[in-house]
């Protein structure tokens, strides 16, 4: 390959890793759809005609069933849905139905009415406009009439075999206003359920199909979820909602069995697509966003059981413990297995892609029915099992088959002749024993098929990631240490081992017809690894000469043991993912930084090292700080006031801050027209404060957000983003003044896209880099100072020095033309290992970017109080913009902070970005092996993340790289200081 320049590397760094990012998905979660599947039912009469589902959207388990303040009478404490309680009281079966990542509406409703959980990667597909592609028990069923939001019934609608089959009745968009009351959009639902039923008495077409068998009512409520996003689901408008889906479901419940003449055959599911964390999000695997309450009665479900009567009651893990429902049993399902559970109370096929479970507990049948339904459960499962494994054994070279279902004794059709045997001789129970028994089985064999290729998967990627990072390193030596003066040696029996190793892995690839992306898992370690075999030369002449000031054996341990605390801090870091105490920790380790070098040090940067070590200790505060936050109007002034306020000192005493900081270079004097516009940056944060100060009350009031206030808000975001440009009208060359006006201008942003603390957070965030690019400056001239010299450096130095900076400064800007050996090439120096900290520094902020005000590693950290400013409607795509815009500002600060030191410290542009693009995937693969699709569902959603958040690190740093450029550009520079010779004469 040959050699890449800056571009190039960057380039290929975010193919990459965007690359190897879905890798998570190929491995741990294909999808599970399969076609050509024969169907199944139960071999009995159904035992009810109609089945209401509804689903309280975002509603959680504990809030459902747990007494409260009442929001209309908080003087009264008492059970909030009362007639749901009732039934679980006296007529339902209740549990808690646990949901899977992501705890989102569309996974949620596909797990519930098909059965079947989708792998992760399919919520970014959508929900209205991609209709699901497998069977649901709408598709099964004569009709279903479904009524709610339009961001879920389409989707099932047009992912019907037929749509006439399936009727959906949507409220208009502009309705899932989050600034409006949310109850508007549960009681538009039974207002609408309940005109059906009044028409039908004079339709009488309709009244026909109403009163056939295998008819399904679906009610989506949406409200619950759209007063916890705006509220939380511990406020009084929650609270409030909850009582008017129980009234609304107990109205409808009587006009049904008005309707019906009260024939017993209706069946009626109450449940949640996903709960609601504390503080008003969803997505992750947080048990509060995936434990949702199921209550089922009506025709063929099981009345309550006394629990002092049985052994396990289920409420033996506390967390039903202060609901009051001790006195009746709790069953637990998993989400898929309702759709199991509502395809037999109406006599409808099990969608043929479910891998939900038939839950006995809440039938009401007799053994003989319960064994025939368990038995066409199991043949469901099994027949999906039966598809795969011939898929599979038609795609593999020597396919291992699952050996409990393999052939003999333990083959599928043995054990079938087996329970039909148990059935026929009247062993029910025993037959129903052996059918969980088999189920059980044949979901471990679809586990087997899913996770088969495996082992070969996760060592390409391995494979991968270590290559990335060695590669990485021998272009860092090759690029910025050696300054590109040696060749990369290849040779014949080299290029033919590396070339046939790829040429076989394609073969198998080919023959099992693989994706396109196995393709490139295999490409990019062979070509890594070849690259670095054939620059194994280059590798090593560069570690010689970073370690060629190293003369004792004392030296090189206090080397070994440096790289040790070097993986420490790394390793701590990924710990930092799950504790953000971490980072406190090495924050208060930072502040003892500047005392390693010396007292003289401290005497000469007195002032700048106590600055660096009251910003870390402050900084140590944040992440000691809870992540879940609520909106506090004095925080969100408070940072503004400080964001103003050293914008103004800036503007007042700017050239004595400037020429009296370190004296680098002196300033232009700040003009009217320069100062002006600093003014006008300093009005719009002003601005934005009072505009978000009248937002925030407006909102809290529920008395919406105003037309005025949003339009300004839109307005201060754009003209924050725009006044920037201004300052080309009178140029000002000084990196600090430059720095300021990038503070000031993510400053309005950052004020209107808050809520608590995070604007206090910034300016500390702000202060800390320019602290430490000071700091890393002056240490960079004290370590030159006592870097021994060769006498050949010494005596070029010593010529360099009697000429003055400026001009050696100028020599070797043209250093490049004078040879292989020159001091400079293209005026900056060569790497050293003290860089390897600075590049260790960098990437620890940009962490502390992450985790400063929340631990971002779960989308629930996200909150969208402060969206409502801007967009009140629901729009999820838009309003993930704006958060990822707030999220992206400390990136675009550090950026221009690292891209001024490179400059300060005389190495290429790129160079520290190129170790941290390599350091970063240290991270990466820990979480690689992290990664869970099965157990708990907070581990599976947190493992999840962290791979996600830490592989788009390399990404994210190669865009950074470029803002960088932009920011540092036009810039003068006086370091003062002449480029270091080389180490090696």
């Amino acid at each position: 390959m040959a050699r890449l320049g800056r571009l190039g590397f960057l380039g290929l760094a975010v193919l990459f890793h965007l690359i190897y990012i879905y890798s998570i998905f190929d491995i741990y979660f294909v999808s599970p759809i399969v076609h050509g599947m024969q169907q199944y039912r139960v071999d009995a009469p159904a035992p009810a005609k109609r089945l209401f589902l509804i689903v309280g959207d975002g509603l959680r388990a504990d809030k459902c069933f747990q007494s409260h303040d009442d929001p209309d009478y908080p003087s009264e404490n008492r059970y909030l849905a009362p007639f749901i309680r009732s039934k679980v009281l006296n007529d339902a079966t209740f549990g808690v139905s646990h949901t899977r990542v992501p705890t989102e509406s569309r996974p949620g409703h596909v797990a519930l009415i098909a059965g079947l959980y989708e792998d992760v990667s399919a919520v970014t597909t959508g929900w209205k406009l991609n209709p699901v592609n497998f069977d649901s028990v709408f598709n099964e069923s004569r009709h279903t009439w479904s009524w709610g939001s339009p961001d879920i019934l389409p989707m099932f609608k047009h992912g019907a075999n037929d749509e006439s089959r399936v009727d959906a009745f949507s409220y208009d968009e502009e309705m899932e206003d989050f600034t409006a009351d949310s109850i508007d959009l549960d009681i538009w639902v039974f207002d609408r359920v309940r005109e059906l039923f009044e028409s039908a008495a004079h339709n009488d077409s309709l009244n026909a199909m109403l009163r056939q068998d295998k008819v399904v009512f679906f009610l989506h409520l949406l409200g619950l979820d759209t007063a916890g996003h705006s509220y939380r689901p511990y406020s009084a408008e929650y609270l409030r909602n909850i009582k008017v889906v129980d009234e609304g479901v107990q109205q409808i419940h009587k006009l049904v069995n008005d309707f019906y003449g009260n024939d017993d055959k209706t069946a009626w599911i109450f449940t949640a697509d996903h709960g609601m964390s504390d503080w008003g999000s969803h997505g992750d695997g947080h048990p509060d966003n995936t434990r949702t309450p199921l209550v089922a009665w009506g025709a063929g479900i099981k009345k309550p059981v006394a629990s002092k009567v049985l052994e396990v009651t289920g409420h033996e893990d506390g967390f039903s413990g202060d609901w009051g429902l001790g006195a009746v049993r709790r069953v637990d399902v998993a989400q898929a297995d309702v759709a199991a559970l509502m395809a037999y109370l109406v006599g409808l096929n099990f969608p043929v892609n479910s891998v939900g479970e038939l839950p006995l507990e809440y039938l009401d049948a007799n053994a003989s029915v319960k064994a025939e339904a368990s038995l066409a459960n199991a043949r469901q499962i099994l027949e999906m099992y039966k598809v795969k494994e011939e898929q599979k054994k038609s795609t593999t070279l020597r396919y291992t088959a699952f050996v409990p279902l393999s052939e003999g004794e333990q083959s599928l059709e043995s054990r079938f002749v087996e329970i039909r045997g148990l059935i026929d001789n009247g062993s029910h129970e025993r037959a129903i024993e052996k059918c969980v028994e088999l189920i059980k089985v044949g979901l471990e064999g679809l586990r087997y098929l899913q996770t088969y290729d495996w082992l070969f998967l996760r060592s390409l990627v391995t494979a991968g990631y270590l290559g990335w990072i060695a590669f990485s390193l021998t272009t860092v030596i090759d690029l910025h240490v050696l300054h590109g003066r040696t060749e990369p040696t290849r040779t014949r029996w080299s290029s033919i081992f590396f070339i046939s190793g790829l040429v076989a892995i394609y073969s198998i690839l080919m023959i099992q017809k693989s994706s396109w992306t196995y393709y490139a898992y295999a490409f990019f370690p062979a070509m890594f690894w070849e690259e670095v075999y054939a620059r194994k030369n280059s590798t090593a002449e560069g570690i010689r000469r970073l370690v060629a000031h190293l003369d004792t054996w004392s030296a090189y341990m206090g080397l070994g043991a440096k790289m040790v605390g070097f993986l420490v801090l790394l390793e701590a870091m990924v710990y930092g993912y799950f504790r953000r105490e971490v980072f406190t920790g090495c924050f208060l380790l930072a502040t003892i930084w500047p005392l390693l070098y010396g007292p003289g040090f401290l005497r000469k940067n007195k002032l700048l090292a106590a600055s660096w070590m009251v910003c870390c200790s402050l900084m140590s505060t944040f992440t000691l700080l809870p992540a879940i936050k609520q909106e506090s109007e004095n925080l969100i002034l408070l940072g503004g006031f400080f964001m103003f306020s050293l914008g103004l000192l800036y503007m007042m005493f700017g050239e004595t801050i400037v020429n009296g900081g370190d004296g680098a270079q002196v300033a232009r004097s700040q003009d009217w027209v320069s100062k002006s516009i600093l003014g006008l940056q300093l009005g719009l944060i002003g601005l934005s404060m009072f505009v978000t100060r009248s937002s925030v009350r407006s909102l809290q009031a529920k008395l919406g957000l105003p037309l005025g206030n949003q339009a300004v808000g839109w307005l201060v975001l754009v003209f924050s983003i725009a006044c920037p440009f201004l300052h080309g009208i009178r140029p000002q060359s000084h990196y600090f003044h430059r720095l300021v006006v990038i503070f000031l201008t993510f400053s309005p942003i950052f004020v209107i896209l808050t809520i608590s603390y995070e604007g206090l957070f910034y300016v500390m965030f702000c202060l800390t880099l320019v602290a430490w690019v000071r700091l890393e400056h002056k240490i960079h001239l004290h370590s030159y100072r006592k870097l021994p010299k060769s006498p050949r450096s010494r005596e070029g130095e010593m010529k360099d020095a009697s000429s003055g900076p400026d001009e050696t400064l100028k020599k070797n800007s043209t250093a490049s033309t004078a040879g292989p050996h020159a001091p400079c090439p293209q005026a900056w120096r060569e790497l050293t290992l003290a860089d390897a900290r600075i590049a260790l520094f960098f990437f620890f902020l940009i962490q502390v970017a992450f985790f400063g005000t929340g631990n971002v590693a779960s989308v629930s950290s996200f909150s969208l109080d402060s969206v409502y400013r801007l967009i009140p409607m629901f729009n999820p795509f838009a309003m993930g913009a704006l958060l990822v815009l707030k999220l992206m500002i400390p990136f675009a600060v550090i950026s221009a902070n690292l891209g001024i030191l490179n400059r300060r410290i005389g190495v290429a542009p790129s160079s520290l970005f190129m170790i941290v693009m390599a350091i970063s995937d240290v991270l990466t693969l820990n979480f690689f092996y992290m990664v869970r699709d099965e157990g708990s569902w907070l581990d599976i959603g947190t493992t999840i993340s962290h791979f996600c958040i830490s592989s788009m690190l390399g990404v994210f740093v190669s865009a950074l790289e470029f803002v960088s450029e932009v920011f540092v550009g036009g810039l003068e520079w006086r370091t003062g200081t002449p480029c270091p010779p080389p180490l090696l004469p």
